[in-house]
């Protein structure tokens, strides 16, 4: 038979889902390795899902989505992230990632660079890899509470003038990370100079402890930005699988056009139940993040007191740890500590060459647990160096 396509054959997949199905398959461990809200959906918002299942939302839907579901999300777009977009600038996709995705898509052809941050999401490099677009990083300082080296980016800029797109993740994934509006400015500066579409993940919106979330749709005059959302993690909404893209007129038509071949459209259950939860009231959301900024203060001195703190996280609900006395490869440290610490964690690695030496650990399970799993990793990490 002839080969598979070289795209897929050379893609790695994500540690993530590697440590996740170990850990899976051995009894008794605690999982700190995957970003899943411990949290229930709210009532509301399944109610609105049962309600629309009885009344006749079980066909297909506009490539683009409902649009009374479009309206809802171009309201908190104006509302709540400060840039004005009209309903056809709305895109409802399956889930983030394929808004992420789409937007990459559109923008690139085979051979284009796509830009990183490093570490980063181990899906954006998995998503430049089915389009045959060469990915080079630009670093995030651990020490600066993992904001990007500007400097460093505008090098990198200069040094890949087929650079096209830039991808941007804050409230970020892995590192909690909430980059200032200062920087987000410089760096829309520094996409204009070179010409690059950005890509804006702002999946952990809603999750931010310390600061202020700055959209970079609100920073973008020239129609250069693809701001993409999700309810997932802002309403315990994992499994529903919506999310939705925010773009100029052009780029939003060419997206949903796109998504007519991907995956047809959203699910139309689930585009109800977004529109319930991002039109109904937002004490869910207040309850569930004043939840994780428990857990990311626990976490931070429970990680500071044995000396494996790196960063205190001002978002999302993830937290590094140091790793790099043990002087381990990830890969083989978080299988360990499976089968001998009974604790999973995810290996920095998977993010980038920037995150050896250490691993991810999310804050999105219970307090008891949080504790525990970190009180394991320490003392794994102490008898390991």
């Amino acid at each position: 038979m002839k080969p598979i396509a070289h795209t897929i054959a050379g893609m790695k997949r994500s540690g993530i889902r590697e440590i996740m199905d170990l850990a899976a398959a051995t009894p008794g461990v605690l999982h700190l390795e995957v970003g899943q809200p411990d949290f229930d959906t709210p009532e509301h918002i399944v109610g609105a899902a049962a309600w629309a299942a009885a009344n006749g939302y079980t066909r297909y839907t506009p490539n683009k989505g409902l649009v009374e579901v479009r309206e809802a999300m171009a309201r908190k777009i104006t509302e709540r992230n400060g840039f004005a977009v009209d309903v056809d600038q709305v895109v409802v996709t399956t889930g983030a990632v394929n808004a992420i995705m789409q937007a990459l898509m559109v923008v690139c052809d085979p051979g284009d660079v796509i830009l990183l941050p490093d570490p980063a999401w181990p899906n954006y490099s998995m998503m430049a890899a089915v389009i045959d677009a060469p990915v080079v990083r630009y670093p995030l300082v651990p020490s600066a509470g993992f904001t990007p080296d500007l400097d460093a980016l505008e090098q990198v800029c200069r040094e890949n003038p087929a650079a096209k797109a830039i991808v941007v993740n804050t409230p970020g994934n892995p590192t909690g990370a909430v980059w200032d509006r200062t920087v987000l400015e410089s760096l829309m500066e520094i996409a204009g100079r070179h010409d690059l579409f950005v890509v804006s993940d702002e999946c952990y919106e809603d999750i931010v402890f310390d600061g202020v979330h700055t959209s970079l749709g609100a920073l973008d005059d020239e129609g250069r930005v693809m701001s993409t959302f999700s309810v997932s993690k802002s309403y315990a909404m994992t499994g529903w699988r919506i999310g939705y893209a925010a773009a100029s007129p052009g780029l939003a038509a060419m997206i949903s056009k796109l998504q007519e071949a991907v995956t047809s459209c959203a699910t139309a259950v689930a585009q109800k139940a977004a529109e319930a939860a991002i039109s109904g009231d937002q004490a869910c959301v207040a309850e569930m993040r004043d939840a994780y900024r428990t857990r990311r203060d626990r976490a931070v001195d429970l990680l500071e007191g044995a000396g494996l703190l790196l960063s205190r996280p001002r978002g999302a609900f993830y937290i590094m740890a140091d790793t790099s006395a043990t002087g381990m490869d990830g890969y083989d440290l978080c299988k360990r500590l499976i089968t001998e610490h009974g604790v999973a964690a995810a290996p920095g690695e998977t993010f980038g060459p920037s995150g050896s030496g250490m691993v991810r650990i999310s804050l999105a399970t219970a307090l008891p647990d949080l504790e525990e799993g970190i009180a394991r990793l320490a003392r794994a990490v102490h008898s390991w160096s």
